[in-house]
């Protein structure tokens, strides 16, 4: 079930919160929670119902183990790997296989199996949680709890990666349990917000990005410079707009979930950006990857690889394909760049550091985007000019009296559907994404006049073009 759809806005998020809330009311908070539990499985299997299983029993399993595996070495292992072959298995089999196939010329069948939806979530937030049970740092063992920890609908599907000690407490404090009138409008206030940039911003690049890279057999110049910088916006925006409704859904039921974005092109360094971008999963690979290969403890030659390696599994870890290998690769040499830059005592103008990693995040998104090498070199050839300029065919006269012979004119943006209002939406999202983000907007909130108008407004406009709802990117990984 889509947050942008008309039946999670209308029917499912309306539902489940007037019962829970009815629940609440008449003192039966086990049945609340029970009801939050259902809705989020039915949520989970609206998708597609035969994945349910399989979260069931990744749900049992790791709170079996879990109950087992303080100070055990071989327990934990054994919950590790068992979650981690499960994901290897759905997420990345009929890739290995194929590469098998083109490595050695065999003919191994493969599975055609369809990714589950959320197993890298659900997976790393258990794996998380076993981690940190066998170092005696949960104290959770209500199975109730546990299942609305992981199944909690507003998180499940794309994050954030939420901690035990960040939600658990949350379900079962006192103060979380009546209905909190300031929670449901600031939820609805980011909910709204998300759903505006989601609808309005991040699909309205997504028309321009899909042409330039899977229907366009050649672009221009500006065309490739608009579609990589469609894709780069789509991304931002989708992404930032599904954290705002998922904050907002949850802040309907008294839960606060922990920031995951934090206007990440705002940032002056690769290293900033990891601040920044996908927070929760940045502490993830922090904290149980980056640290336990050793950090930056034995000395820089060995933290350049264990920051190649930490950003090696990022990119493995968001799909089965090499073009995410490659964008992770590019992380990790540009955060050992960075570190070595660092090192040095070298500072850049505030403007150019920007400028240096808006065009390299830019750069490495191609890769992240495109389906196959053919389709990335397609794009950064455009980027690089090996197609020459296109411009409008009104600038014909001017530039040849200006002495220009060697400049296309006519045909401008076509490749990609594009038009001159594709221009004045690339600047429109250059000058937002310097605007307060939504972390600060909440934090200055108040259920006054001014602030319904302006939800009521950006709700309308967005239920305007809300007839088709689109997947959010982080859906698919």
């Amino acid at each position: 079930m889509l947050f942008n759809s008309y039946v999670y806005i209308f029917f499912f998020l309306p539902l489940a919160f007037i019962c829970y809330f009815y629940l609440v009311h008449k003192r039966v908070c086990i049945g609340a929670k029970s009801l939050l539990i259902f809705a989020s499985l039915f949520f989970y299997a609206y998708w597609n119902i035969s994945y349910l299983p399989l979260i069931l029993f990744s749900l049992l399993f790791n709170f079996s183990i879990a109950q087992y595996i303080v100070a055990k070495k071989s327990v934990l292992f054994l919950g590790i790997g068992t979650n981690l072959a499960l994901l290897f298995y759905y997420k990345y089999t009929d890739f290995f296989l194929s590469n098998l196939n083109s490595m050695f010329n065999t003919q191994i069948g493969l599975l055609h199996l369809a990714l589950p939806l959320a197993i890298s979530f659900y997976t790393f937030q258990q794996i998380a949680y076993l981690i940190d049970s066998y170092k005696g740092e949960t104290q959770e063992y209500d199975f109730l709890n546990y299942t609305l920890f992981v199944t909690f609908f507003p998180q499940l599907i794309a994050g954030p990666i939420v901690h035990h000690k960040e939600m658990m407490p949350q379900f079962y404090t006192k103060w979380n349990i009546p209905l909190n009138y300031k929670n449901v409008v600031l939820g609805l206030f980011l909910f709204s917000i998300g759903l505006f940039k989601k609808v309005i911003i991040a699909d309205s690049f997504a028309q321009w990005a899909n042409n330039g890279f899977d229907i366009a057999q050649k672009l221009y110049f500006i065309e490739a410079w608009i579609t990589s910088l469609s894709y780069t916006f789509q991304i931002y925006f989708d992404f930032s707009g599904y954290t705002d409704m998922a904050l907002g859904s949850a802040l309907l039921f008294n839960i606060k979930l922990p920031i995951n974005f934090n206007s990440p092109y705002k940032a002056t360094s690769i290293q900033d950006f990891w601040r920044r971008w996908h927070i929760t999963l940045s502490q993830f690979l922090k904290n149980y990857i980056y640290i336990p290969l050793g950090g930056n403890r034995r000395g820089s030659l060995q933290t350049y690889i264990n920051l190649f390696i930490t950003f090696y599994l990022a990119g493995v870890w968001h799909g089965a394909s090499w073009m995410f290998v490659i964008w992770g690769v590019m992380h990790g040499i540009a955060l050992i760049i960075h570190r070595i830059w660092k090192n040095f005592h070298y500072k850049l103008p505030l403007f150019f550091a920007w400028l240096l990693t808006f065009l390299f995040l830019n750069f490495s998104w191609v890769f992240f985007r495109a389906h196959s090498m053919e389709d990335a070199l397609k794009v950064l050839k455009g980027m690089l000019g090996y197609n020459g300029i296109l411009l409008p065919h009104a600038l014909y006269t001017p530039l040849k009296n200006l002495g220009f012979h060697h400049i296309e004119t006519g045909g401008f943006l076509v490749a990609i559907e594009g038009s001159l209002a594709t221009l004045f939406f690339v600047t429109v999202a250059f000058i937002l994404i310097f605007f307060k983000n939504s972390n600060e907007l909440q934090k200055k909130f108040r259920p006054n006049m001014r602030y319904g108008f302006f939800t009521l407004i950006i709700t309308l406009m967005a239920f305007l073009k809300l007839s088709g709802p689109s997947e959010f990117l982080y859906f698919r990984f």
